[in-house]
């Protein structure tokens, strides 16, 4: 049916259209019965009587309407349904998450027999549960998932299964024996659901890939790809597309642009980066200086509408795996024609802003420009030139001015940022150093310094102005970056967590940048102050791109937008298509500004809300990566003792944070001690009964690695004995007998049979962080 007019192209008969049947039950007081659309829009024909029960049933499973008991269609939200996805819990439970926004409500586990994590589903709320939490129960599915499923295939008194890797589907497959496509016991592989379950039967699958042994290198990062459904293939149409560029600057892209190849704009980048999308100059002036911000003009070659811009929106973002890229463009683009190599001519959209001594960042400019990297530095190359290093210093005399100026402007902005109270955090990040085999062979800290920070400072500068210039045009929107105070329930969780270390934040209900500046000001040299960096940046929310600018509560700026990365952002890319086009726009002419645009208000509130959620995915799915990278490194430390600091406080145990590698890993509540202990959800601790033996956040602890578990992605440890912030020593009793040394391999299922799924415990994973 099209749903374009009333007309049925199959039938070529007139039906009414959704808007008109959505219209009729909107205006009637109840739910309206099939006859009564019959007999409403006179529909005589037979032909027509099929065509509409067709569209009612689309209608129904879109959740536009809802076909109850009384044979009589209604309005989901007159029913009190709601519409939402199915958030999955490893414990066999789950969680309903509204699409109009709101807390999540609780679903049983007997309402989850019948649907899988991913689910769009109508629930109806059902009370409250023994712990006060919003409970529904599902109605509908109305969309089922669309993305297969990753998991181990096994074999088990002759029948095949697959358990999920995605601990958020709590349902084991059942896989026919003429659809398992030769996978062998124990290998990874994808399936796609034939039958999906109910009350009484499992899903049943069929396997569409094997994907290969389970220990394979580089098979975490497919497994993370395919359950977070991230584009990695290239659709047809974009070769043909790429083939009209060759490997050098177009002849005809050069008309109408400022000529920057003389300006000794140099790029600084981590010494294995392969894309360069931003490079730098500063030149006194006035006291003050210029700085020069040019980006790679990314819109010049990926144009609205075209296959590389479609493939661009799907992907919203590259992902960064470890050694591992999933780009948002081609890499003829990302690594060629948008990376800023240098001695090349490359195009280049520019903010050029004038910087006063103090740091105010003064009149700014924005043009389309041609330039010519005059270097290619690393963050480590720019700190030993400043610190004067001779052989580099000769190396790169030629750009040696341009370094030091830069270096001069970034402590006149940090002195700005400093004075409007940006909160600033000095977490500890490490990243793996492989062998040849693609193992881990050690775990190191990223060391940020002052050629850090730098950029950064650039980078901030060019987006504040750019924010502006967006918003003072009236005509020409884009996406702002809007990070917003702290929610009351997360302020409240975090003042309980200082409270416990005697510290407080001052501001009440309403804290200020300059609050927290205060705070991690005064923490910065107490041992546990990462830990309350880290409680702290827990506390805020998930900083999200809207074309409504509310300002940027992390970085205390009233104005901020993403300007800097368009090979690897698409708000970037629109923002680059934005400037173009009030660019046009005042000058009258489209030299030098192809790949202009403007976007409609619903085209960015939908790009908003898919920009934001693409990041979110790539978040999870590194972040999936890096745990499961942990635990395979730390396969080889089971049996080892280290010192550590809990981290989190659950009631099901602690998890502790090794010092040594920053991974973490649960204590389980059994393995405290020969006592029992309860849990204070208000202060966050474990309060023993009997010896009133308390264990909190911040606490300094000895554990041994006890066990580790691949499929789960979890670390047990045991505690040897803890330390309070106070100093004061609590031995532990399971601390005073060895254990006997672990054998490896503890994620295989015994007797070849799937894992158990644990209850009562969470994955060792860090907790997610904001981005700015």
């Amino acid at each position: 049916m099209t749903e374009t007019n009333n007309s049925s192209p199959e039938y070529d008969v007139e039906i009414p259209s959704r808007e008109q049947l959505l219209s009729l039950v909107t205006e009637r007081p109840k739910p309206v019965p099939f006859d009564d659309f019959i007999s409403h829009f006179k529909l005589d024909d037979e032909r027509q009587q099929v065509g509409l029960k067709r569209r009612l049933r689309a209608m129904e499973r879109d959740g536009q309407l809802v076909y109850n008991k009384a044979n009589s269609y209604g309005l989901p939200e007159r029913m009190q349904l709601i519409r939402g996805r199915i958030i999955g819990h490893r414990d066999g439970f789950g969680f309903c998450q509204p699409d109009e926004g709101g807390k999540d409500i609780f679903i049983p586990h007997h309402q989850m027999y019948s649907v899988l994590h991913g689910d769009k589903v109508l629930i109806k709320p059902a009370g409250t549960d023994n712990r006060g939490r919003q409970e529904g129960r599902v109605v509908r599915v109305v969309e089922p998932r669309n993305n297969d499923i990753v998991g181990r295939y096994f074999v088990e008194d002759n029948i095949g299964i697959v358990v999920p890797d995605d601990s958020r589907v709590s349902q084991d497959i059942l896989i026919p024996d003429n659809d398992n496509m030769g996978a062998r016991h124990g290998q990874l592989v994808v399936v796609s659901i034939t039958r999906r379950p109910n009350r009484r039967t499992s899903p049943i699958g069929k396997v569409t890939e094997v994907m290969g042994d389970h220990m394979a290198p580089g098979m975490e990062i497919e497994i993370a790809i395919r359950e977070h459904d991230i584009p990695n293939e290239w659709p047809e149409g974009i070769d043909e597309e790429l083939a009209q560029y060759s490997e050098e600057v177009p002849k005809e892209a050069y008309a109408g642009r400022v000529d920057l190849r003389d300006l000794p704009l140099i790029t600084i980048d981590g010494e294995d980066s392969r894309d360069f999308d931003d490079a730098v100059c500063a030149l006194p002036e006035d006291k003050g200086w210029r700085l020069w911000v040019a980006i790679a003009d990314v819109s010049y070659y990926v144009k609205p509408g075209t296959q590389l811009d479609n493939e661009a929106v799907n992907r919203g973002n590259s992902v960064y795996f470890p050694n591992n890229v999933v780009p948002m463009l081609p890499e003829k683009l990302s690594n060629g024609l948008c990376s800023l190599n240098p001695n090349v001519d490359r195009l280049c959209m520019v903010a050029e802003i004038e910087v006063g001594p103090r740091g105010k960042l003064k009149q700014s400019k924005f043009y389309p420009a041609v330039m010519n990297s005059h270097a290619r530095l690393t963050y480590n190359k720019v700190k030993q030139i400043l610190d004067g290093d001779k052989e580099l210093r000769e190396q790169y005399k030629d750009v040696i001015s341009n370094i030091e100026e830069l270096h001069n402007v970034y402590k006149a902005l940090a002195a700005v940022r400093k004075r409007r109270s940006a909160i600033e955090f000095d977490t500890q990040e490490t990243r793996f150093i492989f062998n040849a085999q693609r193992k881990i062979e050690r775990i190191e800290p990223v060391k940020r310094h002052v050629a850090h920070k730098i950029i950064e400072e650039c980078m901030i500068a060019a987006n504040v102005v750019t924010a502006r210039f967006i918003e003072d045009d009236d005509d020409v929107n884009a996406l702002f970056r809007v990070h917003e105070a702290p929610a009351d329930e997360r302020l409240t969780n975090f003042r309980a967590f200082l409270a416990e270390l005697g510290l407080s934040l001052s501001g009440g209900d309403s804290p200020t940048p300059t609050d927290y500046g205060k705070l991690l000001e005064e923490v910065k040299d107490r041992p546990d102050h990462e830990l309350i960096e880290t409680m702290l940046l827990r506390s805020m929310q998930q900083a999200v791109y809207q074309p409504q600018n509310e300002g940027h509560f992390g970085l205390a700026l009233k104005s901020y937008s993403h300007f800097t990365s368009p090979i690897r952002r698409y708000p970037d890319l629109i923002l680059h298509r934005a400037i173009k086009s009030i660019l046009r726009k005042k000058e009258g002419s489209e030299e030098g500004l192809s790949g202009a645009w403007s976007y409609s208000d619903k085209q960015l509130d939908d790009l908003g809300v898919h920009c934001s959620m693409t990041e979110r995915r790539a978040d999870d799915a590194t972040r999936q990566v890096d745990e499961w990278l942990k635990c395979e490194f730390m396969l080889d430390h089971i049996g080892m003792e280290f010192e550590g600091v809990v981290s989190s406080v659950t009631n099901f145990g602690l998890f502790v944070r090794l010092n040594d590698y920053q991974i973490d890993g649960l204590v389980h509540i059994s393995n405290l001690g020969d006592d029992y202990y309860q849990y204070d959800n208000q202060k966050g601790m474990l309060i023993g009964e009997n010896t009133r033996t308390i264990y909190r956040l911040g606490d300094n602890v000895k554990v041994r690695v006890k066990t580790v578990d691949l499929d789960e992605r979890k670390i047990d440890l045991e505690l040897i004995n803890a330390e309070s912030p106070t100093g004061k020593q609590r031995k532990n009793n399971s601390g005073k007998t060895e254990r006997k040394r672990q054998q490896k391999g503890n994620s295989k299922p015994r007797s070849g049979k799937p894992r158990k799924r644990s209850k009562n415990k969470a994955s060792s994973s860090n907790k997610g962080s904001n981005k700015s």
